[in-house]
């Protein structure tokens, strides 16, 4: 048990500052049978070499990290810099890719849609509309297996209804608040999304924040409110519904972790592209009968004529553009979250929005006063904030787990090896006593 107090040493800083473990560098096999394994220590920045039938030579081959290799195959004599591979390379032009792919949908799709609602006023027709292109899209993915298509069943539409019933709800109020408020202010209510998160959460998943998450809502609320005040084109349509907007969308987050059902209660195991589509294909149904009932079959010619459409093949250019790269936004962004973590989706989600706010101020031309601006960047900056502390709690969470789970396997193997310490320190044992080897 001499390497016990090394451990001890090792493990002395974990408890005050998590950040200073590191875990030990990769095994080093040489020509010997016995491994060799380079163990930091605290007190000197040398490395000191622990032997395989040690306790904490086991934890280090538990915790190291792959073995640097050369060109021949053979180890390297040190751990070295992690070569970058073309498939990383490729990763990571893709994840750029759609990203891109993910603000340029994003800005066409809101502009595209502020067009298309100044001239035809009917929110719930067009949000039908968008709907019935982006369940077309989806029952195309199906078709051409590009994204495995569901088992149909009871289950399955009992567990996503409530989820789609809050979808549509909240395209139709982002909506209707896009055809009442400039796009730019629209954006900057939503930049309210982390107070609604924290609420809900707090209230439905007993998720209480801590006092870093709730000073980061202050300059968000109070961004929020100066804009306002000072927005020339403020309403209290726009500014409801957009509000609402807010509300219907964080409760789907929120009750996709209370209501979701397991796959083995659906029967099935369905991806985050999957479970979109299936909510899109639901949202339609739900919606259709309402639009049909309240605002009718405004999709021909002649009705959208008499509605004020001066060009209707315009109109249907743009609202078929508008719900595509609305499709496309919300799959790039499903697409995105399954590569990277949700903090960092949600930073370039905060980026985004100061993208897509910029843009629409910069197209529609809309005047922007100093304490309009003030505002927006005061939202935005709490957002950032935000999404740094919930990153810093994560980073903070996941080396608790791995301090728990290295001092566990300390524990573990002490354990195991202390019977034969035992064995062995004992001063009448000779090797006849020992088992034949």
């Amino acid at each position: 048990m001499a390497s016990l107090p090394r451990m001890g040493a090792f493990l002395a800083p974990a408890a005050g500052a998590v950040g200073d473990l590191r875990r030990p560098t990769p095994c080093q096999r040489g020509a010997s049978s016995a491994c060799s394994v380079s163990c930091p220590t605290p007190h000197s920045a040398r490395a000191a070499p622990c032997r395989m039938d040690s306790t904490y030579a086991k934890v280090c081959l538990k915790w190291r990290t792959p073995v640097a290799r050369s060109a021949g195959g053979a180890p390297s004599s040190g751990p070295g810099p992690r070569a970058i591979t073309a498939a990383a390379i490729l990763e990571l032009a893709l994840l750029g890719s759609l990203f891109a792919a993910w603000y340029i949908s994003n800005i066409v799709f809101n502009i595209y849609n502020k067009q298309t609602l100044q001239a035809f006023p009917y929110p719930l027709t067009i949000t039908t509309l968008q709907l019935i292109i982006g369940a077309a899209i989806a029952m195309l993915l199906w078709a051409t297996r590009i994204v495995k298509p569901p088992r149909v069943s009871m289950n399955l539409i009992k567990g996503m209804l409530p989820l789609a019933i809050i979808h549509c709800s909240g395209n139709l109020l982002t909506n209707m608040s896009l055809g009442s408020v400039a796009v730019s202010f629209t954006h900057t209510i939503k930049a309210m999304e982390p107070f609604f998160t924290v609420v809900l959460s707090s209230l439905f998943l007993g998720e209480h924040p801590t006092l870093g998450v709730l000073l980061t809502l202050l300059p968000i609320v109070g961004g929020v409110a100066i804009a306002s005040m000072s927005e020339l084109s403020f309403n209290w349509m726009g500014f409801m519904t957009a509000m609402g907007s807010n509300l219907t969308f964080q409760s789907r987050n929120v009750l996709s972790k209370k209501l979701m059902m397991s796959p083995k209660e659906m029967g099935q195991d369905l991806d985050n592209m999957s479970m979109f589509s299936v909510i899109t294909v639901l949202s339609l149904f739900i919606l259709l009968p309402f639009q049909l009932a309240m605002e009718g079959w405004a999709y021909a010619p002649g009705a959208l004529e008499a509605a004020g459409v001066a060009l209707p093949g315009l109109f249907w250019q743009q609202i078929f553009f508008a719900s595509v790269c609305r499709s496309a936004d919300q799959q790039v962004s499903y697409m995105i979250l399954q590569r990277v973590s949700p903090v960092t989706h949600s930073i370039g989600n905060c980026v985004k929005r100061c993208v897509v706010i910029v843009a629409a101020i910069l197209f529609f031309h809309n005047p922007v006063t100093t304490q309009n601006g003030v505002g927006t960047c005061l939202a935005l900056f709490g957002v950032f904030a935000y999404t740094q502390v919930k990153r810093l709690q994560r980073e903070a969470a996941e080396d608790s787990v791995e301090v728990g789970e290295l001092n566990q396997s300390i524990s573990d193997l002490e354990l195991k090896e202390e019977p034969e310490q035992k064995r062995r320190s004992r001063p009448d044992e000779t090797l006849d006593e020992l088992p034949p080897g």
